[in-house]
């Protein structure tokens, strides 16, 4: 009798502890991050590459540092913003400063780059941007609904113009785009392309167009202001825990391991003396 109580007891202890792991697997705290590709800042792996991009290679230490499992989905950005809006996804880590965002989400404090914008041309054209003016017999490449209003409103305006329409081609498709406009400018099918500096200097490495097309600068008025979204589907006190990782992780990434994260995609900020790469020179 005493050894039945024996093995009753340590049966209901084995039985309990299992509950309490099994528990924790459940439980584990996973994030769910939509994205899309902008690379190098992010994107999608392939067979060729595992790399991520800047951002989520950032997003990813920031928050498995805190015992997170980044688990990612690869969408489009249009999909992305629903998934988070629908609490689908937990967060998005870049999205424009928009005040009508902020009915569907939540933005970090803290920003993940301010980007400045450039331009490519090919690498004879003495062109410089200065002012919509400067536009005038200029072909222009951009893309299905691109939205460039948060780093120049008359760019935009420009390019929605339907007087301009004839100077202002639209490039679609399911391969990368931007990697095709570079080659419709080098082969004088098109004269011009604003973008983020760093994904022109990426896709002009990738390309190796070096010796053809050339970045210029400056680009565009305004700066974009990029901050990652959550999703307000997400508990409140929940939700604020992983802004606060965001916020605190992504001050103490600036400097050197913000550094050692554009090096690894050979791209860098053309004010800074530590860009040596030949195309953001």
């Amino acid at each position: 009798m005493l050894k039945d109580k024996i093995m009753h007891r340590s049966l209901f202890i084995t039985i309990f502890f299992a509950g309490i792991s099994l528990a924790n697997v459940s439980y584990a705290d996973t994030l769910k991050v939509c994205y899309d590709q902008w690379a190098p800042m992010t994107i999608f792996p392939s067979e060729e590459s595992a790399e991520r991009g800047v951002v989520i290679d950032m997003l990813d230490e920031i928050y498995t540092s805190q015992n997170y499992e980044l688990e990612y989905f690869e969408v489009p950005l249009a999909r992305g913003l629903d998934m988070v809006a629908n609490g689908l996804c937990d967060m998005l880590p870049e999205y424009i400063v928009s005040k009508s965002a902020e009915k569907d989400f939540v933005y970090a404090n803290e920003k993940t780059f301010a980007y400045t914008t450039a331009f490519i041309v090919r690498i004879d054209d003495p062109w410089r941007y200065d002012g919509i003016e400067s536009l005038k017999g200029k072909h222009v490449a951009t893309g299905p609904g691109w939205d460039y209003s948060a780093a120049s409103i008359d760019y935009q305006n420009y390019i929605d113009d339907p007087k301009n329409a004839s100077l202002v081609d639209v490039i679609a498709g399911y391969d990368d785009v931007v990697e095709r406009i570079f080659h419709m400018i080098s082969e004088k099918r098109i004269d011009l392309y604003a973008d983020n500096d760093l994904v022109l200097q990426h896709v002009l490495n990738q390309t190796n167009l070096h010796d053809t097309l050339k970045v210029v600068r400056p680009g565009l008025d305004r700066k974009l202001i990029e901050i990652p979204i959550f999703s307000k589907m997400i508990p409140t006190a929940k939700r604020q825990e992983l802004i606060r990782i965001w916020d605190e992780g992504r001050l103490s990434m600036k400097g050197e391991k913000e550094k050692k994260l554009f090096e690894r995609y050979q791209v860098g900020f053309a004010e800074s003396l530590s860009c040596r790469y030949p195309a953001c020179r």
